[in-house]
């Protein structure tokens, strides 16, 4: 909660209704420079969100999202009307992004961070053939399908869901691994694991099946090693309108997906 004057930097897509949004917002605020911020105020949809978080997030700064895109899972409903009690009132979370570390082909190491979650996609006609670990614990020992995906509590509703991946809890301290179109084992349904293992997916045949892995949508080619596991010193600090928070649009998911089931 926001217990002192609102000094917000807005941080603002380019496209017309985000524009539109600017510049009534700027009538209600002062932009102040993101130094001099209490708040990052971003307007745009779900992947603008992303992207802006792992830009600014070394700021640590509070985030609060307008939603001026299609969905806008992790944003809140504009209202001018109440835009500054809806801040003053937010109901805050704080999530810890995963950590992703690539080995390609060529021993070139490359790091990224990702929110929602690290998807290992096939990188061409052929399937991937991986092996996953969980520790030093082999979870599948070979793995041929389009990939696997790897999810964070706030992801889980997003591309994990569409591939039939369990909704976590906010509170759950656990990630989800999902298989994305599994071939053999056919029916292996992935598996939920604590937040404090470290995940290891190795490509079991690089020339004839190269992989990619892609923290929320920054993509790394040709990988061969991938380590996965929560980030604990970088902590994102999310606001949410009381009346529609992050919690509560877990559990809508979760309800729909139930009564879906039944």
């Amino acid at each position: 909660m926001i217990k002192y004057k609102i000094k917000p930097h807005i941080i603002c897509d380019k496209n017309n209704k985000s524009l539109k949004f600017r510049k009534i917002i700027k009538k209600i605020f002062t932009n102040t420079s993101i130094k001099n911020s209490n708040l990052i105020i971003i307007i745009g949809g779900d992947g603008f969100m992303l992207n802006s978080l792992k830009k600014n997030y070394k700021y640590k700064k509070p985030f609060y999202g307008i939603n001026s895109g299609t969905y806008g899972f992790l944003m809140n409903k504009f209202s001018y009307s109440n835009l500054n009690n809806n801040i003053v009132s937010a109901k805050q979370f704080e999530i810890n992004p995963l950590k992703m570390l690539v080995v390609k082909k060529n021993n070139q190491i490359k790091k990224s961070i990702a929110i929602n979650e690290v998807s290992i996609l096939r990188q061409s006609k052929q399937a991937a053939s991986i092996m996953i670990k969980n520790n030093k614990k082999i979870i599948i020992n070979k793995l041929m399908s389009d990939g696997v995906l790897v999810s964070t509590p706030a992801g889980s509703t997003a591309y994990n869901l569409s591939i039939h991946g369990p909704i976590l809890d906010l509170n759950s301290k656990k990630l989800a691994i999902t298989p994305i179109s599994p071939f053999r084992p056919r029916r292996w349904k992935g598996k939920i694991i604590n937040e404090k293992n470290i995940i290891l997916i190795r490509n079991l045949d690089i020339s004839k099946r190269p992989i990619s892995a892609v923290a929320d949508n920054i993509e790394i080619r040709n990988a061969k090693k991938i380590t996965i596991q929560i980030e604990k010193k970088i902590k994102l600090v999310l606001l949410y309108n009381k009346s529609n928070s992050l919690d509560k649009k877990i559990k809508i998911e979760q309800l729909r997906k139930e009564t879906h089931t039944n």
